[in-house]
């Protein structure tokens, strides 16, 4: 029996644990065993190793890990998603399959790619195959002081965006948006009647909401928009990607009926493996060519444990490196 060094989820509990385990075997001819270069600490990676993700099927033991570059057999480097939530890619050798990989340009820094494809991805699929955007669109990024939020802001602006305005708690993250093409900032407060008008003023005639929140902000912040719409026929394409402050909202039917909201999500489910694939090569090239920033720090895997402890600085994204 083959055996790999892996991250190992043995309790939802606890962080994972650095320790053997058998190497994946290949369940078609098309599936190829890669060395893995490097693999991002996602919160998504998280969410899946404490079983709180919605895809998680509560199997233990697990190797957390959504996505990895890795090296074929032949020398070539490929960026892959993991096609079992119960073997991911945290480890020395993962599976990836032609379908949800893709070759990497011999210029592409794996770190980098590894820090920013989820992220990214997360908005670039939003604004490509949930609600295409449209040159001149403007566009809200509510929880722009994320790292995936940050990068939404410039995912927009690369897209097409005629205006951007990027709403979140951090101050100081806030104000480092307007650099990477938010031209408006919102900072959200606890007072929800003055986050409420801030918001409308910002960005009350919007064509598109990133939303990596829900919970109470989001439920604030659609009546505050809705009510202070110029014309309410105008289209409000609320995408919905996160639930960082709440899986839930209370939204009165009023909304609905008195203006022209449009709710619905991105990710797993509602896109398509296909589509997903279809995004990366140009994803890919953003990243590679800098249209895209990202900070990657990278870890020996060997360290899973404190890297999951860790904090991140802002703007930040743990990598760990067989």
């Amino acid at each position: 029996m083959a055996m790999m060094n892996a991250a190992v989820v043995t309790s939802f509990a606890e962080p994972p644990h650095y320790q053997r385990f058998e190497v994946p075997r290949p369940r078609s001819a098309e599936e190829a065993l890669v060395d893995v270069l490097a693999v991002g600490l996602h919160p998504r990676v998280r969410s899946g190793a404490a079983g709180a993700h919605y895809t998680s099927t509560g199997t233990l033991p697990m190797i957390p890990g959504i996505d990895a570059v890795g090296q074929r057999p032949d020398g070539s480097r490929v960026y892959f998603v993991a096609a079992d939530d119960v073997i991911g890619t945290m480890a020395d050798k993962a599976l990836a399959g032609p379908r949800r990989s893709i070759a990497l340009p011999g210029n592409a820094d794996v770190a980098k790619v590894a820090a920013a494809m989820n992220p990214a991805m997360s908005s670039w699929v939003a604004l490509r195959r949930r609600v295409p955007l449209e040159r001149g669109h403007s566009v809200l990024i509510l929880g722009a002081t994320g790292n995936a939020g940050a990068m939404a802001v410039q995912v927009a602006r690369l897209l097409g965006a005629g205006h951007v305005v990027g709403a979140g708690r951090d101050p100081g993250r806030l104000q480092a948006l307007t650099a990477v093409g938010a031209d408006n900032i919102v900072q959200l407060t606890d007072d929800g009647d003055a986050t409420g008008k801030a918001l409308a003023a910002a960005a009350a005639d919007t064509d598109i909401v990133i939303d990596y929140l829900w919970g109470k902000p989001a439920q604030q912040a659609i009546m505050a928009l809705l009510t202070a719409r110029a014309d309410r026929g105008r289209a409000l394409n609320w995408i919905q990607i996160g639930a960082v402050a709440g899986p839930a909202i209370e939204l009165p039917s009023v909304a609905l009926r008195s203006a022209n909201l449009r709710l619905q999500g991105s990710g797993q489910g509602s896109v398509g493996p296909a589509d997903y694939l279809a995004e990366l090569p140009s994803l890919v090239d953003a990243i590679s060519n800098g249209a895209i920033a990202v900070k990657a720090n990278t870890m020996p895997l060997a360290d899973v444990e404190e890297a999951w402890t860790r904090e991140e600085r802002p703007g930040e994204r743990t990598v760990l490196v067989p």
